[in-house]
């Protein structure tokens, strides 16, 4: 996304192993509090790759890619299985990455909570005939992880 941004063009992602190497790198600079970490899509999955690592006191990721679009046997929750970190993932009840009657079905660890955004898809928008909006799912996305997170500093 910062390539993106300077020189305008879209770009792949970096592969896995530099994504994970720069997670940590960054970590290990702002060790100086409890972090929580996380991102959208496949910076929530490299995040969530990385978190029982790097030891950080909570996981946030939104529109998690469970598997790739039209392949759900293809799963990507091995490392979610036994996951130790509290995580929080807020999903589209209609994301192509990993639908509500796809992953309820995924045994994750109980340390996983999914928050589902209702008919949103990856992007969390959902359709018109919803009665609901794109703006109303991120601020209710906004309002659970601020509730995630003083969860969080309350267990200290």
């Amino acid at each position: 996304m910062a390539q993106r941004r300077l020189g305008g063009s879209k770009r792949p992602p970096d592969r896995e192993d530099v994504l994970r190497q720069t997670w940590l790198e960054v970590i290990g600079q702002l060790r100086k509090t409890r972090l929580v970490i996380g991102g959208k899509s496949l910076g929530g999955r490299i995040a969530s790759l990385i978190a029982d690592e790097a030891q950080v006191a909570g996981l946030v990721c939104l529109g998690y890619p469970f598997h790739p679009v039209g392949r759900p046997a293809q799963t990507r929750i091995e490392h979610l299985r036994s996951i130790k970190t509290p995580t929080l993932i807020l999903q589209g009840s209609r994301d192509p990455f990993g639908s509500r009657d796809e992953v309820t079905s995924y045994p994750l660890a109980a340390s996983v909570h999914i928050h589902w955004l209702e008919d949103g898809k990856h992007g969390f928008k959902p359709r018109k005939a919803s009665g609901r909006t794109e703006a109303e799912h991120w601020q209710e996305a906004k309002a659970i992880i601020l509730d995630f997170v003083g969860s969080l500093v309350k267990s200290e």
